[in-house]
């Protein structure tokens, strides 16, 4: 074993410095700047990702509106496709500027989309680009630079393929690895599908830290609840929800009690309203939409009493010509917090 693939050279200021680490896993047509500051509203400390971004978007498309974040979304990831190292590399100079926490290169996603520019999951095919995309893009980044991978891809056997990725991109200089413990299927199986047929298989992942003890390695992967994350830190350093902390992500409230040892608090749901009412105020302002920041909204407060009511509110009021902030204000009014009566007043 090489010495870079024994021990991981992340700065001793970096996020990853600080273990565990809860993320919100990155997730196209999903984790944009609007989702990110609600989470970030019910966090304070889980890293958030963006939606993968394509290195020749960022050279050739409109980099405000594909990297402007608001600063209130740190610690903030930014997860790039590619396979190029050049384009890599100058994706990530030109995103200096906007100062991400990190830099994650897309070594996972099974997409149609994804297939047909040479990327994603069909990269594991070729552990050898993988580790000269990491190399390019670690030469002029001042983040650190991460992968995000299956632990293999259609016929590969994971026991060979994923250690071969791993260690071929610690040479490179890779800061941390999250996997995603799925294979993908590049034929046959839809993006969907590949999220939920390919059997979980965590005890690799396990196998890889146990492997690479120096190495921040992380988690993801049909993990659904804060007790499923807090099983799987006893073996690995991070734990990375998708579509559980979307869909409901009032389940980030108790994130910064259970994994970053804060105080445990009632979640201020009056000031959650308030400040989302706020922010959307700002983006109408700017020309957008309700509609743009209602609908990662629309999962929040699965369960409670009222909850059906608060997400018609959302669901219909917010499409509706020249709806505003009252709107959420109203869906908000429709939830009873305390389990009977008492509401958030207006």
């Amino acid at each position: 074993m090489t010495k870079s693939a024994e021990k991981s050279g992340v700065p001793a200021d970096s996020l990853y410095s600080r273990k565990p680490v809860f993320a919100v896993a990155p997730m196209i047509d999903w984790t944009d700047r609007h989702c990110r500051f609600l989470h970030r509203q019910i966090s304070r400390h889980a890293l958030l990702y963006t939606e993968m971004v394509v290195a020749d978007a960022i050279i050739h498309g409109p980099r405000d509106r594909l990297l402007g974040h608001d600063a209130s979304e740190h610690p903030v990831a930014l997860q790039l496709g590619g396979s190029d190292p050049a384009k890599l590399a100058e994706a990530v100079r030109i995103a200096e500027a906007h100062n991400y926490d990190e830099i994650n290169l897309n070594v996972g996603c099974p997409s149609d989309r994804v297939q047909s520019g040479i990327f994603g999951a069909c990269l594991m095919l070729t552990p050898e680009t993988v580790a000269a995309c990491i190399a390019a893009m670690k030469r002029v980044s001042k983040a650190p630079v991460t992968v995000k991978c299956r632990i293999g891809v259609d016929e590969q056997e994971p026991e060979q393929a994923l250690p071969e990725l791993i260690t071929r991109v610690l040479d490179a200089g890779a800061d941390a690895i999250w996997i995603h413990a799925r294979k993908a299927w590049l034929k046959g199986l839809s993006p969907k599908e590949n999220r939920e047929i390919p059997p979980l298989d965590y005890d690799i992942v396990y196998r890889m830290k146990e492997r690479w003890p120096d190495v921040f390695i992380g988690i993801n992967g049909g993990i659904q609840t804060l007790d499923q994350a807090e099983a799987h830190l006893a073996h690995v350093d991070g734990v990375m929800l998708g579509r559980a902390a979307y869909q409901n992500a009032t389940i980030l409230a108790d994130v910064d009690h259970r994994f970053y040892g804060e105080a445990s608090v009632e979640p201020d749901w009056a000031d959650l309203r308030d400040r989302m009412m706020a922010y959307t105020e700002r983006h109408i302002a700017h020309g957008g939409r309700l509609q743009h920041v209602a609908r990662h909204m629309v999962g929040l407060f699965t369960g409670l009493p009222g909850s059906r009511r608060y997400r018609q509110i959302l669901s219909t009021d917010a499409n509706k010509p020249g709806a505003g902030p009252e709107v959420i204000a109203a869906a908000f009014a429709a939830v009873d917090f305390a389990g009977e009566s008492e509401r958030v007043s207006a």
